[in-house]
C-alpha cells in the first residue's frame, strides 16, 4: 500500500482547469504522506497519463521535477476535454533506515478543458440595448433574453462562453449560471477583456424552448471610478457577448449567439454603482424575463450590434470573486439618535442579503454601511464622496429576500431606515453579511501563545482578503478602490505566503505590462492599475516604490512559486522601467527633482501632508533603486540574457558606490539617521563593509528605544524594520517592537478594536474619534507586511529555492512568547513548523513536517553564531518528514535593555 500519495494535480495557475486558455498547461502536483516513519522520499520520475476521447496515452519522464511540467502530449484544441492521471515513483528511508522504493498510487483523476483559443471561435457579437442612459449619470442595469428551441435528444455537453462591458450575471430557464461575483471582473479593458466559460449542460430542456437571459449592470467600465467623477472611462454602452454551444450526440450542433436578435429591457434595479451603491423597485420587476418562453415581449426593446470587443477576449487564471462566507449580526442595537444599527463583528468586504418583510403600502428600506462608529453612529467620513446605501421599494408582489447584484461595500456596521414600524427593528435572521473576494486557495496559517499577535494576524488575513476582489486595491469602501501599485508591491511576500495568488496577481501584472508598453507611457505604469488617472497623474513622474512593481512584484511570484515563465512574461515590462522609466541624475542616482511618495504614511507626516515623514523620499527612491537594480540583474541571468545580465550587475555596483558615497559617513553613520532609513540600508545590503552594518544596526536599535518601542516607519519602512532588527541578531527588540500597544503600534489599532489592517497608524484617535485627516481607510493591507516577519521569523519557515522545494526552518523566539505554529501549503506540500519554550528545564522544542520531494535546513537556538558560515555549517539537514528536536534554551531578559543595542552579533544581511 502506498504511503506516498498525489494530493492533487493542476494545470498552469488555473484554479479549476476547466476553460483554460492554454493548448499545453504545464501540470503540477503536491503529495502528502501517511505514515511519520517514512522519510526523505525523493522524486526519481513520474507518469502522466492523458486521455482524449478514446485515446489514452501515457508518458514516464525520468526527473524529480513535479511542479509546472511541460504538458507532453499534443497541443489541446479549442473547446477540447482531457483526463488527466498522475504517479510518481521515488525513493525513501524507513523507520530502520533502509532505502526503499516507493511510488505512489495513481491520483484521482483530473479533467481539463481548454476555452476558445483563438479569436476566429468567436462567432457571438457584441451587442447592447437600444435603451439610451443620460450621460454622466448612472446607467441604470439592462436584461437581455433569448428564446431558443433545442432538438429532442441527448445532450453531450453545452457551454456557455460569456464576458460583458460592464458586470453581469446569467441564467438559463431562471437558474443562475455559476455563483461568480462582479464578472468578468476588472482589467485593462483596452487590452484585455477576460471572459468565462460556464457548464450548462444540466440547465437546459431537450427537446423544447429554452430562455437564456443576461442582466448587466455599469461596474467598472462604465461606473463612477477613482475620486474625481468619472464616469464611462472605457465606454457608454452595456453590452453582452455571448456563445451558446449546444452539442448532441447524434444531431447537430446548436448554437446561441449574443447578435440582434435578442430582446432588452431596463432592470428592476433601478440603479447600481459600486461606490454608491444599489436601488432595487420590485413593482419594475419583469416576472418571468429569464425563465418563461412564452412572455409578452411587446413592449421589450431591439437590440444592436457593437463592434467586436477592441480587447481580445481572453480566459484567465485568476480565480473569480464569489460569496466565500455568510455572517450574521453579532448585536443590533439604537444608535444614540435612534437608528436602527446592525454590528456584524468583523470589517469585511461584500453585500447583504435581506429578507424582505411584506410591505404595508409602498415602503423603502435604506440600508447604510460604514467601517466605525464615531459617537455611536455610522463613522461615514472616511468614506469621502462615496454614499454606500442600498435602498429596496417594496410591494405586494415581491422576492423573499434580497440581495444587491453589481455592487460591494467595506463594513462592520450598517443603519436600517425605513423597516416597517409593525415589524420592529430587524431580526439578526433577518440580514446577513455575504463576504465576496477573490476564491484564492488559502495557503498560510499563523498562531501563537500571544492572543494580540493572533488578532494581527487575522486582521492582516480579512484586509487582504477584502482588498484582493478582482485586483489588488488599496481600500473597498471609499471613492477610491483602486490598484495602487505600491500597496500591492510591499504586501506581495506576505500575500503570496497567506494565499495562492500566483494567478490573481500573475493576471493584475499583465495588465500593468499592457498599459506600461503603451508608446505614450515611456516605460512608466500608472500608479494605480488598471490607470483611471488623468495623464499625466498627479503627481507627475515616475515613483520608486511604487513602480518598481514592475520588478519587484514578478520576482516574489517568482520566489513564492517557482515560476520562471512569470520572469519571462514580465521581463519586457521589468526593462522598459528600468531602462526608459526611472529618471537619472548625474550622480546615476534617481533625479532629485521628481517629487516621490517616499515613505508614505510615516506616522509623523501631518493628517493633510501624508508624504512628508522623516526620511527623505529621494533616499528611500536611491535606496530601491540599488535593490531593483540587483533583483532585475538576478532576472535576466536566470533568464538566460547575459548582456542585460551584465549591464544591469554593472548598473547596481556603480548605484550601490553613489549611494555610499552619497549618504554614508567614513564611520559607517547614515545621512538619513530614520528608523526607515537604516532598515532599509540593512534589508537592501546596501553596505559592502561589515563594520557599517554593525554601526547601522547599533543606531536602528537607539532610534527604536528612543521611540519607546514606537512605529516610525510608513510605506517603505514598516515591511523591513522587524526583518532587519532580526537579521542583526536583534531578536528581542524585534519582539519589543512588534508588542507595543501605544500608538502608533502594530498593536494600538487591536487594543482600540480593529479586526483589519489601518491606512493610517492612528486612523482612530485614542479618544474614539476619526483621524481629522481626509484619506483615513480602516481596511489596508500595506501596513500587514509585518506578517512576512511573523511567517519566516517567529513561525520559523521561509523559502531557500523559489518555489520552496528546499526550506529554511529557523524560529526565533522572543518576547513573552511560549510557543508558536505556521503552516504553507507550498507547491510541494503542506508545510507545518510548530516550537514551544519549557521553563521548567529550560528547553526548546520543535516538530516540523516537511513535504515528500522537499528538503529542508533546520537551523535550532543552540546553534546561532556570530559568523554566519558556523550557523551553516551546525544546521541540521533533512529530507521530507516529521521531525522532532529539542535543545537548551533559556530566554533572553525581557523587557531588552537598552545597551543591548550595541550587540555585534550579526547572522544575515
Amino acid at each position: 500500500m502506498a504511503v506516498i500519495h498525489i494530493a492533487s494535480v493542476t494545470f498552469e495557475h488555473h484554479p479549476t482547469g476547466f476553460g483554460m486558455g492554454y493548448e499545453r498547461p504545464r501540470i503540477s502536483w503536491s503529495f502528502s504522506c501517511n505514515d511519520d516513519n517514512v522519510k526523505d522520499w525523493v522524486q526519481s520520475s513520474y507518469e502522466i497519463q492523458i486521455r482524449r476521447q478514446n485515446d489514452i496515452e501515457t508518458y514516464r519522464v525520468e526527473s524529480s521535477s513535479s511542479v509546472l511540467v511541460p504538458w507532453p502530449s499534443h497541443a489541446l484544441c479549442s473547446r477540447e476535454r482531457a483526463w488527466v492521471k498522475v504517479m510518481a515513483h521515488g525513493k525513501a528511508t524507513n523507520a530502520a533506515g533502509e532505502v526503499i522504493t516507493a511510488s505512489t498510487a495513481w491520483s484521482e483523476q483530473s479533467i481539463i478543458e481548454a476555452a476558445l483559443l483563438d479569436k476566429g471561435d468567436w462567432i457571438a457579437n457584441l451587442m447592447t440595448s437600444t435603451h439610451t442612459d443620460m450621460k454622466n449619470t448612472p446607467m441604470r442595469p439592462l436584461i437581455f433574453r433569448k428564446v431558443f428551441q433545442l432538438h429532442a435528444g441527448s445532450i453531450q455537453k453545452a457551454r456557455l462562453y460569456i464576458t460583458a462591458h460592464g458586470v453581469y450575471h446569467a441564467y438559463v430557464n431562471g437558474h443562475r449560471i455559476g455563483n461568480e461575483e462582479m464578472a468578468p471582473g476588472w482589467t485593462s479593458y483596452n487590452h484585455r477583456l477576460l471572459y468565462q466559460t460556464f457548464d450548462v449542460t444540466s440547465l437546459l430542456i431537450e427537446g423544447n424552448r429554452n430562455v437564456l437571459g443576461i442582466e448587466v449592470g455599469e461596474g467598472w467600465f462604465a461606473g463612477r471610478l477613482g475620486m474625481d467623477q468619472k464616469r464611462n472611462f472605457y465606454g457608454n454602452h452595456l453590452a453582452i457577448l455571448a456563445q451558446l454551444e449546444v452539442t448532441f450526440e447524434q444531431v447537430e450542433k446548436v448554437l446561441v449567439n449574443s447578435d440582434t436578435t435578442w430582446k432588452s429591457n431596463t432592470s428592476a434595479t433601478t440603479r447600481s454603482e459600486i461606490y454608491d451603491g444599489e436601488d432595487y423597485d420590485s413593482r419594475e420587476e419583469h416576472w418571468g424575463w429569464n425563465d418563461d418562453p412564452n412572455l409578452n415581449e411587446h413592449d421589450w426593446l431591439p437590440t444592436v450590434q457593437l463592434p467586436f470587443p477592441r480587447a481580445r477576449p481572453l480566459a484567465s487564471d485568476s480565480p473569480p470573486v464569489r460569496i466565500m462566507e455568510v455572517k450574521t449580526p453579532v448585536r443590533i442595537f439604537k444608535s444614540k439618535s435612534g437608528k436602527a444599527l446592525l454590528d456584524f463583528g468583523q470589517n469585511l468586504v461584500g453585500k447583504l442579503r435581506v429578507r424582505l418583510p411584506a410591505a404595508t403600502g409602498t415602503t423603502k428600506i435604506s440600508i447604510s454601511h460604514a467601517e466605525v462608529l464615531e459617537s455611536d453612529e455610522l463613522g461615514r467620513r472616511p468614506l469621502r464622496g462615496a454614499k454606500p446605501v442600498d435602498n429596496v421599494v417594496l410591494s405586494s408582489r415581491q422576492p423573499w429576500s434580497w440581495s444587491p447584484k453589481f455592487t460591494f461595500h467595506g463594513f462592520r456596521y450598517v443603519q436600517i431606515d425605513g423597516w416597517p414600524i409593525d415589524e420592529g427593528f430587524p431580526r439578526r435572521e433577518d440580514i446577513t453579511a455575504l463576504v465576496m473576494h477573490s476564491d484564492m486557495v488559502r495557503t498560510g496559517w499563523f498562531s501563537c501563545s500571544e492572543s494580540l499577535l493572533n488578532q494581527l494576524h487575522h486582521n492582516v488575513v480579512w484586509s487582504m482578503k477584502g482588498n484582493f476582489l478582482s485586483i489588488p486595491t488599496d481600500c473597498p469602501q471609499r471613492d477610491e478602490r483602486l490598484g495602487w501599485t505600491g500597496d500591492i508591491q510591499v504586501f506581495s511576500p506576505t500575500a503570496n505566503f497567506l494565499f495562492n495568488t500566483r494567478g490573481f496577481i500573475g493576471s493584475w501584472l499583465e495588465d500593468v505590462a499592457a498599459e506600461q508598453l503603451e508608446s505614450s507611457k515611456n516605460g512608466v505604469p500608472g500608479l494605480v492599475v488598471p490607470d483611471v488617472f488623468d495623464n499625466p497623474p498627479n503627481p507627475p513622474g515616475p515613483q520608486s516604490v511604487w513602480h518598481d512593481v514592475t520588478v519587484l512584484t514578478p520576482w516574489d511570484l517568482y520566489n513564492s512559486s517557482g515560476d520562471i515563465e512569470i520572469l519571462r512574461r514580465q521581463y519586457e515590462s521589468m526593462k522598459a522601467w528600468v531602462d526608459k522609466g526611472i529618471k537619472r541624475g548625474p550622480n546615476g542616482l534617481w533625479d532629485q527633482n521628481i517629487w516621490q511618495f517616499g515613505d508614505w504614511l510615516d506616522p509623523a507626516s501631518p493628517p493633510s501632508e501624508p508624504g512628508v515623514g522623516r526620511t527623505d523620499s529621494l533616499y528611500v527612491a536611491d535606496a530601491y533603486l540599488v535593490r531593483v537594480l540587483g533583483i532585475i540583474a538576478k532576472i535576466s541571468h536566470l533568464l538566460g540574457e547575459t548582456e542585460d545580465a551584465t549591464r544591469f550587475a554593472k548598473d547596481e555596483s556603480n548605484a550601490r558606490k553613489a549611494f555610499q558615497y552619497e549618504y554614508v559617513t567614513p564611520s559607517g553613520l547614515l545621512v538619513g539617521d530614520t528608523q526607515t532609513a537604516h532598515s532599509l540600508a540593512i534589508s537592501f545590503g546596501l553596505f559592502d563593509n561589515d563594520d557599517h552594518v554593525v554601526k547601522s544596526a547599533s543606531r536602528l536599535c537607539h532610534l527604536v528605544h528612543l521611540a519607546k518601542y514606537r512605529i516610525a516607519t510608513g510605506f517603505a519602512g514598516t515591511p523591513v524594520i522587524a526583518h532587519a532588527l532580526s537579521d542583526t541578531g536583534n531578536h528581542q527588540l524585534a519582539y519589543r517592537m512588534l508588542l507595543e500597544k501605544e500608538c502608533p503600534s502594530w498593536l494600538y489599532p487591536i487594543t482600540m478594536g480593529a479586526t483589519t489592517i489601518w491606512e493610517r497608524w492612528d486612523s482612530m484617535l485614542p479618544d474614539g474619534s476619526i483621524n481629522p485627516g481626509d484619506m483615513t481607510s480602516f481596511n489596508h493591507y500595506a501596513l500587514g507586511s509585518v506578517a512576512n516577519w511573523l511567517h519566516k521569523n517567529v513561525g520559523g519557515i521561509s523559502p531557500l529555492d523559489p518555489g520552496w522545494r528546499k526550506i529554511q526552518v529557523r524560529p526565533v523566539p522572543g518576547g513573552v512568547l511560549r510557543n508558536a505554529k505556521v503552516a504553507h501549503q507550498s507547491p510541494y506540500g503542506r508545510i507545518e513548523c510548530s516550537w514551544s519554550i519549557n521553563e521548567s528545564d529550560d528547553t526548546f522544542a520543535l516538530t516540523i513536517i516537511i513535504p515528500p520531494n522537499s528538503e529542508a535546513r533546520v537551523i535550532l537556538p543552540s546553534a546561532w553564531k556570530e559568523n554566519q558560515q558556523e550557523v551553516e555549517e551546525e544546521s541540521i539537514q533533512v529530507g521530507s518528514g516529521k521531525y522532532e528536536f529539542s535543545c537548551p534554551y533559556k530566554p533572553a531578559e525581557w523587557p531588552p535593555k537598552a545597551e543591548f543595542a550595541r550587540s555585534t552579533f550579526r547572522l544575515e544581511v
